[in-house]
């Protein structure tokens, strides 16, 4: 049983070592070492004994994944893995809570999340003069206006349905009526 175990676990070290990235390659060259390690595994792992039902796992997983691999390797910061991720988002939660007294996240963040943890993280990462921030585009800013705006109307709209159902149904009866309807013509 020994031989597949250690052929396979060097299989998996090898693309921990490549995917670890310790000689500081580009995204493009960390995707080329592990396809060419990816071919030998998917060529070899008969070899694998028992455990080349593991390793065909292994490569669906991987394929799986690919997509958005390697980003983190052409964009300096980005986190590498899903518990680097998981640490920035319960850094802000744990900040967050600390501000607000909440136990849990607070609505404005379920509405303006994504512009609120953007926010968070890039000061994190550098100090921003009033020039940096009137260098934006008014046109990017009014489209994530809209945005913000439409999720907080449908939040609005959620809330007067709970609050009374028949009220708001009647409500959107009226609209749909008038939409549908031609406009009376006034009478002389």
């Amino acid at each position: 049983m020994w031989p597949p175990i250690r052929r396979a676990f060097g299989w998996v070290h090898q693309a921990a070592h490549i995917l670890d990235n310790d000689v500081g390659l580009k995204g493009s060259q960390v995707r080329q070492r592990l396809c060419g390690l990816l071919a030998a595994i998917a060529r070899w792992r008969g070899q694998a004994g028992d455990l080349a039902a593991t390793m065909a796992h292994f490569l669906k997983v991987s394929r799986s994944y690919w997509p958005g691999l390697f980003h983190c390797y052409d964009v300096e910061g980005l986190p590498r893995t899903n518990n680097d991720l998981e640490h920035v988002f319960g850094s802000h939660r744990y900040h967050e809570r600390r501000a607000t007294g909440r136990k849990v996240a607070s609505p404005a963040l379920v509405l303006r999340g994504s512009v609120r943890l953007l926010a968070a993280l890039a000061t994190r990462s550098s100090v921003y003069s009033a020039q940096d921030l009137a260098c934006c585009s008014p046109t990017a800013w009014k489209a994530v206006r809209m945005t913000l705006d439409r999720r907080r109307q449908t939040r609005v709209c959620q809330h007067r349905f709970r609050r009374d159902p028949d009220a708001y149904l009647a409500g959107l009866g009226e609209q749909l009526v008038k939409l549908i309807l031609p406009p009376k013509k006034k009478s002389r």
